[in-house]
C-alpha cells in the first residue's frame, strides 16, 4: 500500500546532495518508492516530484503535467517515471518561465530553462528510453533533474528580483486571464 510521504523543505541537506544512481530500477523497493511518490505528488497538487523531495537520495523523479491553479494551460500527460536521467542535448534557446516547488512553498521564480531537450532515462521496468521534450514538459524535466543534482530553482535565478510570492503570482495570473 502506497504511503503519503512528507516533503523535504528547502534547507534540509537531502535537497543539496547529488542523488545516487538507481542500480535495480525494477526492484520492489523502487516500485514502492514510485507508488509513494505518485500518492504524495497527487496530494500536493504538483506537476513533478523527485525522490530527494521525499527524503530518498535516489536518481528518480516523476513528471506529471496537468492543468492546475498555478499552471492552467499545462498540457495533460500520464505521469512519467524517470530513473537515472541524462540530458543529452539542450536546444531551442533559453526561455524564462515561472516555477514553484513543493520543497519551497509560497515562492515562485522566473527561471531560465532550455526550451527543448533530448534525454535518455530508464523506466520503472528498467527499459532505456530516449525522448525529446519541449515547452512546459521540458521545464518540468529540467526542474526535477536539478533536484537529483542537489539544486533547487532558486539556484538558477539570474537575479533576486525574479522571485515573487505565490499570492503575487496568483494575482498576476488572474490579471493575465482577465485580459484574454
Amino acid at each position: 500500500m502506497a504511503l503519503l510521504r512528507q516533503i523535504a523543505q528547502v534547507g534540509h541537506p537531502v535537497l543539496r546532495i547529488p542523488a545516487a544512481r538507481v542500480t535495480v530500477p525494477a526492484s520492489d523497493a523502487i516500485r514502492a518508492l514510485i507508488d509513494d511518490m505518485l500518492v504524495t505528488l497527487a496530494d500536493a497538487g504538483g506537476v513533478g516530484i523527485a525522490a530527494p523531495q521525499v527524503y530518498e537520495s535516489s536518481a528518480l523523479f516523476i513528471v506529471a503535467s496537468r492543468p492546475n491553479p498555478s499552471f492552467p494551460d499545462a498540457p495533460i500527460m500520464e505521469p512519467e517515471v524517470v530513473i537515472n536521467p541524462e540530458i543529452l542535448e539542450r536546444s531551442g534557446g533559453i526561455v524564462k518561465g515561472w516555477e514553484g516547488c513543493l520543497s519551497i512553498p509560497g515562492i515562485r521564480g522566473d527561471v531560465p530553462r532550455h526550451l527543448c531537450i533530448q534525454v535518455r532515462y530508464q523506466t520503472a521496468d528498467g527499459r532505456v528510453v530516449a525522448r525529446s521534450f519541449d515547452g512546459f514538459i521540458a521545464r518540468i524535466f529540467q526542474h526535477e533533474d536539478d533536484h537529483l543534482r542537489g539544486l533547487v530553482f532558486l539556484d538558477r535565478l539570474e537575479n533576486s528580483r525574479d522571485v515573487i510570492t505565490e499570492k503575487e503570482y496568483q494575482k498576476r495570473l488572474a490579471s493575465i486571464t482577465r485580459r484574454e
